[in-house]
């Protein structure tokens, strides 16, 4: 079974890209969508929904990627729907807690904001190696060595992180069937009975996380694992393919603020290219 963070080996132009070059295209889109408006989240989910394709993975990766955070999505959506003052719709009166136009529209374009998130992390870890992704975030982090800022330290902690995502999920499921098999409740019943189950769930997750951490750390340390740079195995070099995606990238990037300028500022063309 496939989760959120795990790696897809694929054969595919996405999985032969150098990690740094993704990485680079991730942390730009993920500002872009935190920062953009409406018309920026239409050309990159057409982006995003061209990279799936293309690293050949189907809705099934996108599926299990999107599972474990559907339940922090409807509540996030439901909050913003009630919360948010404005006109109420019909035929909701006008209470203080109230479902409004203004809620609908922000809920749906928060949802929207965190769905691209999740989708263009979900390509990264899914078409990147755990080894590559570690060497790609240590070199980005590199240059900060100079203010005494570790490094490979740092990236070992997110690469970490990162893959113990699909190991805890494991880890919940078993637990939910261990406890299903025991009586437990999770879909059938009084809502209140499922919600009493389903938070029975996380002192054994806890626990268990907690276990595998010092398994973790031990192994780590009979290994001979000790603090400070690492040489690797395969040093990370960029071709042609990667160089191309970037210049596609930025060209995507150019055009976006591009479009945005001349839409604010609705000349037809920038001052500095226009003739006098």
């Amino acid at each position: 079974m496939v989760h959120l963070g795990q790696y897809i080996p694929r054969s595919s132009v996405i999985h032969q890209l150098d990690p740094r070059v993704k990485l680079a295209a991730v942390v730009a889109l993920s500002i872009m969508i935190l920062k953009g408006d409406m018309l920026t989240q239409c050309w990159i989910t057409a982006l995003l929904l061209i990279l799936v394709p293309a690293s050949r993975l189907n809705l099934v990766h996108l599926r299990t990627a999107f599972r474990p955070v559907l339940f922090f999505l409807g509540l996030l959506f439901f909050l913003h729907l009630l919360f948010t003052t404005g006109t109420p719709i019909p035929p909701f009166p006008p209470w203080p807690i109230t479902v409004t136009y203004e809620g609908l529209q922000t809920g749906t374009f928060v949802i929207w904001q965190f769905s691209l998130l999740i989708l263009s992390a979900a390509i990264l870890t899914m078409t990147t190696p755990p080894g590559e992704l570690i060497g790609g975030i240590e070199r980005f982090l590199r240059p900060f060595q100079h203010a005494g800022i570790p490094s490979h330290d740092l990236a070992l902690m997110i690469s970490m992180a990162m893959r113990f995502v699909p190991t805890i999920l494991d880890e919940l499921n078993r637990i939910r069937e261990a406890q299903t098999a025991r009586g437990a409740r999770f879909k059938n019943g009084p809502i209140l009975q499922r919600m009493k189950a389903t938070a029975s769930l996380l002192m054994p997750l806890i626990l268990g996380t907690m276990r595998r951490a010092d398994a973790l750390a031990l192994a780590m340390e009979s290994r001979g694992y000790r603090r400070g740079p690492r040489t690797y195995l395969r040093e990370l070099r960029m071709g042609r393919k990667d160089y191309l995606a970037l210049l596609l990238f930025a060209l995507a990037l150019g055009l976006e603020v591009g479009g945005r300028y001349l839409l604010q500022n609705g000349s037809g063309w920038p001052q500095f290219l226009s003739l006098k």
